[in-house]
């Protein structure tokens, strides 16, 4: 029989086997680290990206900020202004006020049947002080004071006979209420 030696063939096969495991252990290893190399350059690429969108982002938020002060120092100029506005108003209706009320006030006597001798005027209340020539004639000024619209309430304080020239008249005393100028003038704005 012939004998073949196969042992220089199985160890040039074995020496084959291992230098195509390393090729590839080394090819892996390789394509690895390409593979490595390639993600860690997509992520610095996006956080490139989002570095520049935080940096848009804070430049927005700046110019943001700068329109949101403007905006309330817009929103305190108007409120100032509103409150000059309505400072305004009120001065107004004030003084429009003694005028309105003694135009009222010639309206409602009763032309040659009594006179005022003292008229007071406080902030809420107004005290009249007169004569008339009977009681008559004080309880028809107090029904005009209520029915004027001018006055919540109207009281008779006092009422006394008074001789004055030889003539017997009768002194009064009337307090009332007044309601405020600014709800008269809804009043007349609903009207």
């Amino acid at each position: 029989m012939i004998r073949i030696n196969l042992l220089p063939f199985r160890a040039a096969r074995r020496k084959e086997n291992i230098r195509r495991q390393i090729s590839i252990s080394l090819l892996s290893f390789i394509f690895a680290f390409i593979a490595l190399f390639y993600y860690q350059m997509q992520l610095d690429l996006q956080l490139g990206e989002l570095k520049a969108q935080a940096e848009d982002v804070k430049e927005k938020l700046k110019v943001f900020r700068k329109k949101s002060r403007e905006v309330d120092n817009i929103k305190q100029a108007l409120d100032t202004l509103q409150k000059k506005i309505n400072v305004i108003k009120t001065l107004e209706m004030n003084r429009r006020e003694p005028v309105r009320l003694m135009e009222s006030m010639t309206r409602m006597v009763i032309a040659k049947r009594m006179w005022f001798t003292d008229f007071a005027d406080n902030n809420d209340a107004v005290v009249i002080k007169g004569n008339a020539l009977d009681n008559k004639t004080v309880a028809d000024f107090m029904t005009q004071l209520e029915m004027s619209g001018f006055f919540s309430s109207v009281n008779l304080t006092t009422l006394k006979q008074v001789t004055i020239e030889k003539m017997n008249v009768k002194g009064f005393e009337i307090s009332c209420e007044k309601i405020p100028l600014k709800v008269l003038e809804e009043k007349k704005g609903k009207n």
